[in-house]
């Protein structure tokens, strides 16, 4: 079942305002990039439909593990004095319980997509104490399809103001993609289904042809094997991919129907593929 304090408006709240008081600890805008389940309800403003949200701040750092340790150094303390205290033998996860009502768990994870080192691999930073990242394949493109924006929160009586990278359509559905089929979790495909369905640009056609602009001449080995897995999940009405969907987005929206959201899903997917790969 969906988590329902997760995934809600409250704890897509409470992750915000985190990261917006990271963000201003940080002390400007820093070179990470935000993906996630996050990132959904910003590609698709004008939905009428309401994005799941989440609890967790995924964030791409390969450009602040280029930029050396004066950065990630920086980003540790950001994190420290926002609160954030780093998890058991998992210096790429940390947490921070916010006080929503009720309370939620907060998790800020790093994440980075390094050729040099091998998928799933720790890394742990120079000059940090105890902050790292979790190498994981996928996640670049976020990093190389970003925009930046401006976000608020009210913390503490007082309201800032931040700008922060955030990922954008084409690099968020290749990220979210490679997480789906390395993780099999329910959230991806859900977050994928609904940006394809609700983003601001267009159908799943004029996106993934916005993909092809992008990274064309990528859309080959270990990513199209993630992608053909994507479309595998939403061929039918059984599949992962279209339970999935419907399950999360009749908890928002209890008036719709289960097997015309499944429906819209596989189409969606579908036809984001075909455009893809034309002669597959």
């Amino acid at each position: 079942m969906p988590d329902e304090i997760g995934r809600s408006r409250v704890g897509r709240a409470a992750a915000e305002a985190a990261l917006v008081r990271v963000v201003h600890c940080y002390g400007s805008c820093p070179e990470f990039v935000v993906i996630g389940g996050l990132i959904p309800a910003l590609l698709c403003l004008n939905s009428t439909y309401q994005h799941a949200g989440t609890t967790d701040i995924d964030v791409q750092v390969d450009l602040e593990i280029a930029c050396g340790a004066v950065n990630t150094k920086r980003l540790e303390q950001a994190l420290q004095e926002a609160g954030f205290t780093p998890t058991s033998e998992r210096v790429w996860r940390w947490v921070i319980e916010e006080p929503a009502k009720p309370k939620v768990e907060v998790k800020f994870e790093l994440l980075a997509d390094l050729d040099s080192r091998p998928s799933g691999d720790i890394l742990s930073f120079d000059e940090c104490d105890q902050l790292g990242a979790v190498n994981l394949r996928g996640t670049r493109f976020a990093a190389r399809d970003k925009r930046t924006i401006k976000m608020s929160a009210e913390i503490k009586g007082s309201t800032y103001e931040i700008e922060v990278n955030v990922a954008d359509i084409a690099g968020f559905l290749l990220a979210k993609t490679a997480a789906a089929y390395s993780r099999r979790l329910p959230k991806d495909w859900y977050d994928i289904a609904f940006v394809l369905l609700n983003n601001d640009i267009g159908g799943p056609d004029e996106v993934a042809n916005l993909v092809l602009k992008k990274f064309e001449r990528e859309l080959v080995g270990e990513v199209r094997t993630a992608l053909k897995d994507l479309a595998a999940n939403f061929e039918s009405h059984s599949c992962q991919g279209a339970i999935a969907f419907s399950q999360q987005i009749l908890v928002d929206h209890p008036d719709l129907d289960e097997q015309t959201v499944r429906a819209d899903a596989i189409v969606a997917v579908t036809a984001f593929y075909k455009t893809l790969y034309p002669d597959k």
